[in-house]
């Protein structure tokens, strides 16, 4: 089976759910919805699974969120996965270039997932099924992305 290397963003600004979500705690790692944050609801989808293999996670995040990180991580019982502190917030593509050199160190052949941490994924089999489909795809020489098909201009998303 192949092995898949979530790869967790989990930066922020915390301006979209003001009050609740601020810079110093983003809304992925406040208690919203349910026992666990979004922080942590991404990545228990990213642990277990009869689908797909799953390496422990490689988390990115700023150093002011870095404590909130390791404690979130230990309060679940991860073990194994790393944290990598961005040195200065420069969005997605220097998060993809430093975890692709970090999982080739490891091992060249495995496959990386790339998740934010503040997505809401209520269908956890759901997802693994489709992450299985993208790895079918993937092994083939594919790059895969998810996303939802847009209802409305909007210029606050990438």
């Amino acid at each position: 089976m192949t092995n898949i290397q979530p790869i967790v963003m989990a930066g922020g600004q915390g301006t979209r759910l003001w009050p609740l979500s601020r810079k110093s705690f983003p809304k992925q790692f406040a208690n919203v919805l349910g026992k666990n944050t979004f922080f942590q609801k991404t990545i228990l989808r990213l642990t277990n699974s009869e689908k797909v293999n799953f390496l422990p996670p490689i988390v990115f995040t700023h150093s002011d969120l870095r404590f909130i990180v390791v404690e979130q991580l230990e309060s679940l019982g991860i073990e194994g996965s790393e944290v990598f502190i961005e040195p200065v917030s420069r969005n997605t593509a220097p998060t993809v270039l430093a975890a692709s050199l970090r999982a080739a160190q490891k091992d060249p052949n495995t496959v990386l997932l790339l998740v934010p941490s503040d997505y809401l994924i209520g269908d956890t089999d759901g997802f693994h099924k489709a992450v299985k489909l993208g790895l079918d795809e993937v092994t083939t020489g594919k790059i895969v992305t998810f996303g939802t098909a847009p209802t409305k201009l909007e210029k606050e998303y990438g």
